[in-house]
C-alpha cells in the first residue's frame, strides 16, 4: 500500500488561534501538510474542490477536520452537515475545535456528525498541548477505512 501523506484541514477565522494551531502541529511534526481555511466557504471549496480549489485532486481529502464553529460566510455547524451528507466526506473525521460552551452547539454538532467536541482552552499553553493530542490521536492512533 502506498503511504498516504497526513494532512490536516484547519478551518479557524481567528489569526491568533490559527497560528497557535499551527504551531502546536509543526512542532508534534505529525502532519506533513496543514491546509488552513479561514471561512466556511473556503473549507467547502477545498473539500469538494470548488471555487479557488478546484484544481486540486478531489481524491486528497485531510486526514481530519479541525473546525471553529463560529465562521463568516457558512458557519461550522452548516460546513459540517455539508461534509457528513456528502458520499465522498461523510466518514471524514470532524473535530469541533471552538471557544463556545454552549449546550446547543455541543448537541448539534454530534447530532450533525461530529466525531468530537473540544472546548478551546484560553490559556496558551493548555492550546497547544490539546491541538498536539489531537494531531496524535487522528494521525497517528486512529484506524480510518480504505476508500
Amino acid at each position: 500500500m502506498a503511504f498516504k501523506k497526513k494532512m490536516i484541514l484547519l478551518v479557524e477565522d481567528n489569526p491568533d488561534d490559527e497560528a497557535l494551531a499551527l504551531r502546536a502541529l509543526k512542532k508534534s511534526n505529525l502532519a506533513n501538510e496543514i491546509a488552513v481555511a479561514r471561512d466556511g466557504v473556503e473549507a467547502l471549496d477545498f473539500l469538494f474542490c470548488e471555487g479557488q480549489h478546484a484544481d486540486r485532486a478531489p481524491c486528497d481529502l485531510p486526514v481530519v477536520v479541525l473546525l471553529d464553529l463560529k465562521l463568516p460566510k457558512v458557519d461550522g455547524l452548516e460546513v459540517l452537515k455539508r461534509i457528513k451528507s456528502d458520499e465522498r466526506t461523510r466518514r471524514l473525521p470532524v473535530v469541533i475545535l471552538t471557544s463556545s460552551s454552549e449546550e446547543r452547539d455541543i448537541v448539534d454538532s454530534y447530532d450533525f456528525g461530529a466525531n468530537s467536541y473540544i472546548r478551546k482552552p484560553v490559556d496558551f499553553n493548555q492550546f497547544t498541548e490539546a491541538v498536539a493530542q489531537l494531531g496524535l490521536y487522528w494521525l497517528v492512533l486512529n484506524e480510518v477505512p480504505e476508500s
